[in-house]
């Protein structure tokens, strides 16, 4: 009997040194968890009697739960590595097939030939996919990204692919004026106080302007100026102009765009909604001589049109101010770099100074992580014990965020597995001990015959 027990201690003793060794060996696997070798006694019993002086049988290995403690974020200053700091895990699928999901806390990623974001195995990161029509203009304050999983697919989950092709040209089709007009300004009048033709020209004719760089359909820059020309009658009334007067006809007489008008505290009472122009020469040029070379426009008709929102225009102090001049067209943008927020949306980065939400990285969650199957190379696969899986963004809920440019390192103590394979190694030598030492009882008893 005591054979069978020191051999009990010997096979436990042994598989704490393996799951202290391969603790060690981890030590700097990205997304690692540490592994602890739980033990329990073993005790016969006769079946219908307990006896007080019943001696145990020996141990066992019990479990080898994982602990899904926090690792340390390092940097790497590479955009692709993803940490995530808190709970969750990435959704990876290899193929097309659903019964290919894993799971992983490493978030080491690169680009393949085709563009999808993959780990080492090849395995596809899966993100949310962004709702169609969603427009991420970073020039239009109408269309400022929403970085939430409210403004993604939730549940339909997509490969995240970068775009490897240059982003086409958008026509302008709006644009925000708003400027502070000096409230002291006087009317252009002649000398005697006869109104004074405006003539973009001549900058006697008007107060302050103002201009914006406008795209047509092919990308091409056009300068939209702006003339602002306080009128005399009546008063807290200006003449508002505006002008592609790098390429129409300069000497062509401008009409009134609008007027705008202000109350005695210097807000804008009129215009209330979108003022727009009508630009028939909002049309294709050849940059090199000017030439017209084509009739498409910003809206797809003859005549270009541009909407204005003036609706933040005011008249206060002494000084012209320009709080925001903005338009949403571009130029062909080239893809200059990528970025991840902490809500995990994926945007990419043009020359033309844009950026397009890519998608959302989707985090999955369970009841009992510990309950999850290792399958290797840092991956885990769902399990009855690790419960039905639930998807969301990260930051909603109990997932945590996403920490661009780091990975998470591996959660080993190697100061504590060293002392854990200190003690492992005793356990090792005393229960030899204890099998040396029932030999030597056994000699004793077969020398007395």
């Amino acid at each position: 009997m005591s054979f069978n027990i020191g051999l009990t201690g010997l096979n436990a003793a042994s598989s704490d040194l393996k799951v202290t060794g391969n603790n060690i060996a981890n030590s700097g696997t990205v997304g690692f968890k540490e592994s602890r070798a739980e033990f329990a006694n073993l005790f016969v019993q006769s079946y219908g009697s307990i006896s007080k002086t019943s001696v145990g049988s020996g141990a066992k290995l019990a479990a080898t739960p994982q602990q899904f403690t926090q690792g340390s974020l390092e940097y790497t200053e590479n955009v692709m590595d993803m940490g995530i700091s808190g709970q969750g895990f990435f959704i990876l699928k290899e193929g097309d097939n659903n019964d290919s999901i894993s799971y992983t806390r490493a978030g080491a990623f690169q680009v393949d030939k085709d563009g999808y974001v993959v780990n080492s195995q090849g395995q596809k990161l899966q993100t949310y996919a962004v709702k169609a029509n969603d427009n991420y203009s970073t020039n239009d304050t109408a269309f400022i990204p929403v970085k939430s999983g409210a403004e993604f697919n939730i549940g339909d989950l997509q490969p995240l692919k970068l775009p490897l092709e240059n982003q086409e040209p958008t026509s302008t089709g709006k644009t925000i004026v708003s400027v502070n007009l000096r409230s002291d300004a006087e009317a252009i009048t002649s000398i005697t106080g006869e109104a004074i033709s405006f003539d973009q020209n001549d900058p006697d004719t008007y107060n302050y302007s103002t201009s914006v760089t406008v795209y047509d359909t092919l990308g091409l820059p056009r300068n939209l100026t702006y003339f602002f020309q306080k009128a005399a009658d009546p008063a807290l009334t200006w003449n508002v102009y505006a002008d592609l007067g790098d390429k129409i006809d300069d000497a062509e007489p401008l009409a009134p765009l609008t007027t705008l008008t202000f109350d005695a505290n210097g807000a804008l009472v009129t215009p209330t909604e979108l003022v727009d122009i009508s630009l028939p020469d909002l049309a294709l040029y050849d940059p090199a001589n000017g030439a017209k070379i084509g009739t498409a426009t910003a809206d797809g008709s003859a005549d270009g049109v541009i909407s204005v929102d003036f609706g933040s225009m005011t008249q206060f102090g002494t000084q012209y101010t320009v709080n925001e001049l903005s338009q949403n067209g571009n130029a062909v943008g080239r893809l200059s770099g990528l970025e991840v927020d902490v809500n995990g949306v994926v945007f990419s980065r043009y020359t033309n100074g844009q950026s397009k939400a890519l998608g959302q990285v989707a985090l999955a969650n369970f009841n009992n992580p510990q309950g999850l199957q290792v399958v290797g190379n840092n991956a885990w696969i769902e399990t009855a014990e690790s419960g039905e899986h639930s998807y969301d963004a990260p930051g909603n809920g109990e997932l945590g965020s996403i920490q661009s440019g780091a990975l998470e390192s591996s959660n080993v103590d190697v100061a504590e597995e060293l002392v854990n394979l200190i003690t492992a190694q005793r356990n090792y030598q005393a229960n030899a001990k204890t099998v040396s030492t029932a030999d030597q009882m056994v000699q004793t008893i077969l020398n007395l015959q």
